[in-house]
C-alpha cells in the first residue's frame, strides 16, 4: 500500500490493503479425472461422494455395506462427464491411499477416525473425517452452484445453520442466467485476450461484460455482440477518469452498491483519514491506495496537492476514486476538485454517500423535519478555512426555533455557537444532541440543552468527528441511548 506521508515526521496509520485474519483458507480444487477416496457407506458419505463426482473425480468408495441412498447414487452415476463411482465392497486399509487426491471417511468411533486420519496423513493425502473436526485438514462449505461460478460459505464449523442461511440469501442475488454467461465468458476468454492488452483494457471490457451477465439469458447474437464490444474497447484510447465516492459515516453496510462497484473498479484510491477500514476492505486489492487525510487541527494534505494527484493519475489513464467520508457534496470540498478536473478536461462523476446528519438522525430515531417541530433543516459548517466559525453566518436565521440545524465540524467552536445563538434570541433550554464518531464502534452521544452544550463538548472531546444537532425535534431523542442526559433535560422531556 502506498501512503502519502504528511510532513513533520508524523506517522500515518497503516491502513488499506491488508487481509483480516482468516479461520481457514478458501481453496477451489481441480479434481477432474483424479482418484479420490470415500470410506463408508452412509448417507453422509454418499453426499460427499456425489459432490466429488460432480467435480469430475473418480470416486473410489470403500464400504462393505451401502445405504439405500448410496446404492441409488452409484446406480444413477455421476452427472459430470468425467466423474464416476467405483465401489470396492470392503472396508478401507492403508494400501488404498496411493495416488489419491483427497480422502474422506465416515467413521463410527474415534479410534477408527484416528486410524484413517493417521493413514491418510502418512501417505500425504489431505483428509476429512465427516463430523469430526479434530480429524479434518479441510472442510466443506455451503455451496451456491452456478458453475463455472461457484460460491462456498464457511463458518469454520461454528454455525452450519448460519452458513446455510447465507447461502439462501446469495441464491436470491445470483440469477440462474449467470451460469450461462460464465460459460460464455469461459469459451471467449482466449479470443478476448488476443484482442485486448493486459491491464486496464481487459478490465474495462470485463466490467462491461458484467453489466450483461446480471441481465437476461444470452441470446443467439450475444457472442458476436461481445466480440464487437471487445473491438470497440481495443480501438478506443485509454482515458482516465475520476469518481468522487461517498464512503458514508463509517459503517460499511451503509455504502451504496454503486460505491462498491466504483471501489472494485479503481486503479488508484485517494482516501480521507475518516474513511473506515471496513470500507477500504471492500476495495479492489490491486488498487494503489493513498491516504490524503484532512482532519481539523491536525497536519493534513493540502487541497492543491490532492487536486494535482487526481489530475496526474487520471492523465496517466487510471481510474481514480476520491473516497470521501460522508457525502462528497456536503462539506467535502468536491466543488474545488470537480472544477480542477473539468479545467483539465478529465471526466468526473459522483457517487453520493449517506451524510453524517442522516446517519445521526437514524441512530437517534429522530426525524429532522418532524412536522410538529420543524419546517426545515439546515446543515452548517462549524469552522471556516481559518479554523474558526465562518464570519458570514446569519445567526438570527439560525436561531429560528422552527428549523432544525446540524453543525458539522463544530467541536472546537461549540462554545462560540452557544453564545451566537443566545445573542440572536434562541432560548437556553433548546434541545441539543452531540454525537461523536457516528455509526462507529466508539460512537458517543449526549443529549441536553443549549446552555449545557459547551461543557458537554469539553467532556466528549474533539479527537473524533463531531455532529451537533439543535432544534425541538431532539426533545424526544432516546434518553437511554445517550451517554449523558442533563437533569434539566430529563425533567422537561
Amino acid at each position: 500500500m502506498d501512503v502519502l506521508q504528511p510532513p513533520r515526521n508524523e506517522a500515518s496509520p497503516d491502513r488499506g490493503a491488508r487481509m483480516a485474519p482468516l479461520a481457514k483458507l478458501p481453496v477451489f480444487w481441480a479434481l477432474e479425472g483424479r482418484p479420490v477416496i470415500v470410506a463408508g457407506g452412509s448417507d453422509a458419505a454418499a453426499w460427499k461422494a456425489e459432490l466429488l463426482a460432480a467435480c469430475g473425480a473418480n470416486v473410489h468408495v470403500y464400504a462393505d455395506r451401502l445405504s439405500e441412498t448410496f446404492e441409488k447414487l452409484i446406480e444413477r452415476g455421476a452427472e459430470h462427464p468425467q466423474g464416476r463411482f467405483i465401489h470396492h465392497p470392503r472396508v478401507w486399509d492403508v494400501s488404498i491411499f496411493e495416488a489419491a487426491a483427497i480422502a474422506i471417511a465416515d467413521c463410527e468411533d474415534g479410534d477408527e477416525a484416528q486410524a484413517f486420519f493417521d493413514a491418510a496423513r502418512a501417505a500425504g493425502v489431505p483428509v476429512n473425517v465427516i463430523d469430526k473436526p479434530a480429524f479434518c485438514q479441510f472442510q466443506f462449505g455451503s455451496i451456491v452452484n452456478r458453475s463455472p461460478v461457484v460460491v462456498s460459505i464457511s463458518t469454520d464449523g461454528a454455525a452450519p445453520i448460519l452458513a446455510q442461511a447465507i447461502r439462501r440469501r446469495i441464491e436470491t442475488l445470483l440469477p440462474a442466467s449467470l451460469k450461462t454467461w460464465a460459460e460464455l465468458a469461459q469459451s471467449l476468454r482466449e479470443k478476448i485476450n488476443d484482442r485486448l492488452a493486459p491491464g486496464p483494457q481487459r478490465r474495462a471490457f470485463w466490467e462491461r461484460f458484467v453489466d450483461r451477465a446480471f441481465g437476461s439469458e444470452p441470446g443467439s447474437g450475444s457472442e458476436a455482440a461481445i466480440l464487437a464490444d471487445a473491438g470497440r474497447v481495443a480501438s478506443s484510447a485509454q482515458k482516465g477518469r475520476v469518481t468522487l465516492v461517498g464512503a458514508g459515516p463509517g459503517d460499511a453496510e451503509l455504502l451504496t452498491l454503486k460505491a462498491v462497484r466504483a471501489l472494485q473498479a479503481a486503479d488508484v484510491i485517494l482516501f480521507d483519514d475518516l474513511v473506515s477500514d471496513e470500507v477500504l476492505e471492500l476495495a479492489r486489492r490491486e488498487a494503489k491506495r493513498m491516504l490524503v487525510g484532512k482532519r481539523g487541527g491536525r497536519v493534513s494534505c493540502r487541497q492543491e496537492d490532492i487536486n494535482d494527484m487526481l489530475v496526474k493519475f487520471a492523465k496517466a489513464g487510471k481510474r481514480v476514486v476520491r473516497l470521501k467520508s460522508g457525502d462528497p457534496m456536503v462539506f467535502g470540498r468536491a466543488g474545488e476538485e470537480i472544477a480542477c478536473l473539468e479545467r483539465e478536461g478529465i471526466p468526473v462523476d459522483v457517487v453520493p454517500g449517506i451524510t453524517s446528519a442522516s446517519a445521526m438522525a437514524s441512530r437517534l430515531g429522530v426525524s429532522l423535519t418532524h412536522r410538529d417541530h420543524a419546517q426545515g433543516v439546515r446543515f452548517v459548517t462549524g469552522h471556516s478555512r481559518k479554523g474558526v466559525l465562518p464570519d458570514n453566518l446569519d445567526w438570527k436565521s439560525l436561531a429560528d426555533p422552527r428549523t432544525t440545524t446540524i453543525y458539522y465540524m463544530a467541536g472546537r467552536t461549540a462554545g462560540e455557537i452557544v453564545s451566537k445563538l443566545t445573542d440572536a434570541g434562541m432560548t437556553h433550554d433548546m434541545p441539543v444532541v452531540i454525537v461523536s464518531a457516528v455509526t462507529r464502534p466508539n460512537e458517543r452521544r449526549w443529549a441536553g440543552r443549549l446552555n449545557d452544550m459547551a461543557a458537554a463538548m469539553a467532556e466528549i472531546g474533539i479527537d473524533e468527528p463531531v455532529l451537533i444537532g439543535i432544534g425541538h425535534v431532539f426533545r424526544k431523542a432516546d434518553i437511554a441511548d445517550c451517554t449523558h442526559w442533563s437533569d434539566q433535560a430529563a425533567a422537561s422531556a
